[in-house]
């Protein structure tokens, strides 16, 4: 488009078409930008996650227009070998879904605002005062073959960067600043596995299974599927997904054992990520790739979702993006952060009989987390 300082392509270019980046483009076509969506990815994208969308999540999706199924989920259960600790929302369910019906259902309102994609990969970013020219190389669509394209330079007012922990944007604009470190030591990277079985849901609760050395997240996703989610560090998940779920919850594995496996084995990692800042000239990074700390308290899509809106309303003003991504993160950064410290230290053990000795500083600390 024509905007008086020479030609666009498009107003905003949203790097990653994830929930995180779909959202983005919506928020942008709702401000009346044009917008034009990149991934280096076709088809239908997943992702190792636990596919939980808590009350205040689901309800920032279908504010944006999508309503993608599951199975509902009211509320979050801690759970160790003899002890648990639950609480069910107060302010209505979250839902279980699966991560490609969350992209589809939001790929599909993406498309119907007028959020045209176009699949390439992302090599090069060069600013000046009036725009960003994005080099992009294009990519085959899902089932095409062929050789890789040129590169083709787009001109766009802004750009979004979502694409995740992985950025390239955030390579790109010079933006990040490693895994970080707690106390002058390097922090431990974690991963995560996932998987899904088909066998009937037991509850209606996201389970928390704490092992001496790793997680489990299991979240109802359909009325035949659950999906299990590890979390831990490298030298634990390395030992795969099913010795890791053997050895360390056997309980769970024990249940799961007659069921059938459904889809592929997933990976995430190392899930700690930290950028120097959220904006470099005309440039935003959005979600996963301006920062996360772990998936320890489930919050990743709520607060993404937080992000694109408060990165379109400030488009033109860093600072205020700054201040909003603090503001919509607090939460998020200093119970996660807090709980990993424990959960990290000798008194991991101690995590679920807290939580069941103090219901009440239990059910405060999950509403915080679901509004």
């Amino acid at each position: 488009m024509a905007d008086g300082r020479g030609l666009r392509d498009a107003d905003v270019v949203v790097v990653g078409a994830g929930p995180v980046g779909l959202a983005a483009a919506v928020h942008a076509r709702a401000a009346g930008l044009d917008v034009l969506v990149v991934d280096r990815r076709t088809g239908t994208l997943d992702k190792a996650c636990g596919e939980g969308l808590l009350p205040g999540a689901l309800r920032a999706v279908q504010a944006l227009g999508a309503d993608p199924p599951g199975h509902p989920l009211t509320g979050i259960s801690y759970r160790a070998p003899g002890r648990h600790a639950d609480h069910r929302f107060v302010t209505g369910p979250g839902r279980g879904v699966r991560r490609t019906a969350l992209h589809v259902a939001l790929g599909e309102r993406a498309a119907a605002v007028g959020a045209p994609l176009l699949y390439g990969r992302v090599t090069a970013l060069r600013q000046d005062a009036a725009g960003v020219e994005v080099e992009v190389v294009p990519g085959s669509r899902a089932g095409e073959t062929g050789e890789e394209r040129a590169p083709v330079r787009l001109r766009a007012g802004w750009v979004l960067g979502c694409d995740g922990l992985h950025s390239m944007v955030r390579r790109l604009a010079g933006l990040d600043a490693g895994t970080g470190q707690r106390g002058g030591r390097p922090v431990p990277n974690r991963y995560g596995l996932r998987r899904h079985f088909e066998v009937a849901p037991w509850s209606d609760l996201v389970e928390v299974h704490w092992s001496p050395h790793a997680e489990a997240y299991v979240t109802p996703v359909a009325t035949g599927v659950v999906g299990v989610a590890l979390l831990g560090p490298r030298a634990v998940s390395g030992a795969g997904f099913d010795d890791l779920l053997r050895t360390q919850f056997p309980e769970l594995s024990a249940r799961l054992a007659p069921a059938t496996s459904a889809g592929r084995l997933l990976g995430a990692g190392p899930l700690r990520r930290r950028s120097r800042r959220r904006s470099a000239g005309r440039v935003r990074l959005v979600g996963d790739a301006s920062g996360y700390v772990d998936a320890l308290t489930g919050e990743g899509v709520r607060v993404g979702l937080a992000q694109a809106d408060a990165a379109v309303r400030h488009l033109a003003d860093a600072d205020a993006y700054e201040r909003a991504w603090r503001a919509v993160t607090r939460d998020y950064r200093a119970l996660t952060t807090g709980l990993l410290a424990w959960a990290s230290s000798p008194a991991r053990r101690a995590i679920v009989p807290a939580a069941s000795r103090a219901p009440w500083l239990y059910g405060a600390v999950v509403e915080r987390l679901a509004r």
